[in-house]
């Protein structure tokens, strides 16, 4: 009833998983990832205990297959299960019992693995799998690109409503929640995936402080503002200033927008409110 993808980064150690479904919110059950450690998905009659226990045999120095067999020997509907495991070192494993629903099945590959039950065909996955294994860029372009692969190839036999990206950073830390680069999830849309890559390249656009961009997605008021900069990045001032104005006569604003260009945060600023 879902399709997903897992997978390293080759170039970065990044590890991350993504995923769409015709399912509400399948972001909060199917993706589990941890910075250094791995990843997993875990999806068909979906038992979340596959993620943080298969992340705990991983972190344990356990290798996938090794950690997979465990907790499907352990459990006894292992049969309905799709499960699939990343290591810190990309070594994967996958399983799809004989009980998931058709078409369903998984590819693994370098440092990946796709996979999907219920699904329009067999061809999604993989066209997922080469999706991934040719699209160069970021690990989070890549997910995405695999998932829209899948789509394009018919997806979810019933539809289409949710999907998510987890990316998490390459090394072991004390606090991994502080390694998760990547964290989006489009819960309830008509067309989840246009949302879920609208949301990854509004989060690029603010790493890159690309006012341009921000200054078309952001929403209103920062909108405003990122349009104020975008202007002074332009050269026109007189349109910086006035967006400015305006933005300043609204509740609150003014007093941000002072701090902000007191603490050098946004360029431009401190000349425009001078």
């Amino acid at each position: 009833m879902t399709y997903s993808v897992i997978a390293r980064d080759p170039f970065t150690g990044e590890l991350g998983v993504g995923v769409a479904s015709c399912v509400l919110a399948i972001g909060r059950v199917v993706p589990w990832a941890k910075a250094g450690v791995g990843a997993a998905a875990t999806q068909s009659h979906t038992r979340r205990g596959y993620g943080p226990h298969g992340l705990a045999g991983l972190e344990a120095g356990l290798a996938p297959a090794d950690v997979l067999g465990t907790l499907l020997a352990r459990d006894a509907d292992a049969q309905t299960r799709q499960v699939a495991l990343l290591g810190a070192d990309g070594q994967v494993a996958a399983h799809t019992g004989v009980d998931c629903l058709p078409a369903c099945g998984h590819r693994t590959g370098e440092g990946y693995s796709a996979q999907g039950n219920m699904l329009a065909s067999e061809s999604v996955v993989d066209a997922m799998a080469d999706a991934f294994a040719y699209t160069p860029g970021a690990l989070a372009e890549r997910l995405l690109a695999s998932l829209e692969a899948g789509e394009a190839a018919g997806g979810d036999l019933r539809g289409r409503q949710s999907a998510a990206l987890l990316v998490v950073g390459p090394e072991r830390l004390a606090e991994p929640w502080d390694a998760v680069p990547i964290d989006l999830r489009v819960d309830d849309s008509d067309d989840p995936l246009g949302a879920l890559a609208r949301l990854l390249r509004l989060q690029r656009a603010y790493e890159n402080n690309d006012t341009e961009t921000l200054a078309v997605l952001a929403p209103d008021g920062p909108r405003d503002l990122h349009a104020a900069l975008d202007a002074a990045r332009r050269g026109d001032l007189l349109a910086a200033k006035q967006a400015l104005a305006d933005l300043r006569q609204r509740p609150g604003w003014d007093s941000w927008l002072r701090t902000n260009a007191d603490a050098g945060r946004l360029p431009y600023l401190a000349e425009l409110l001078d």
